[in-house]
């Protein structure tokens, strides 16, 4: 997902949660204070939390699925010139990097399920980007 699509989600969060609590022009409030009215969390805490919810259920299948096959495939061959797309797998490595794990270490992490959940909050905790 891009910086793009994840403003355009988040305006739409928060344009649907005014719209429910009634919060028109000119009266305003900030993001901050309409998500804590609404005890809602932010949209990109909330897609970084599913995201890693799921990692973590792929990383537990059987060796020979194909879900858990595609997550960790590398195409051959060249790409075509130019930048490359922000991908599903980019978005988790560029996460890896920064919090300074890799492949194998998630993957010990998320064969137990409680290290697995403790490591999925303590991410949202630190508010890591995605």
């Amino acid at each position: 997902m891009t910086e793009q699509d994840m403003s355009r989600l988040s305006t739409f969060h928060t344009t649907c949660l005014r719209k429910i609590l009634r919060v028109y022009w000119p009266t305003t409030i900030s993001n901050q204070e309409l998500l804590a009215r609404c005890q809602q969390e932010n949209m990109g805490t909330i897609i970084r939390r599913r995201r890693w919810r799921w990692i973590g259920h792929v990383m537990r299948m059987e060796t020979g699925s194909d879900t858990k096959t595609a997550l960790r495939w590398t195409p051959e061959g060249r790409r075509k010139r130019g930048r490359p797309k922000t991908t599903w797998r980019r978005t988790i490595e560029q996460e890896l990097k920064e919090m300074n794990h890799s492949w194998n270490t998630i993957q010990r992490k998320a064969m137990n399920r409680e290290e697995w959940c403790t490591f999925v909050a303590a991410l949202n905790a630190k508010g890591v980007t995605g």
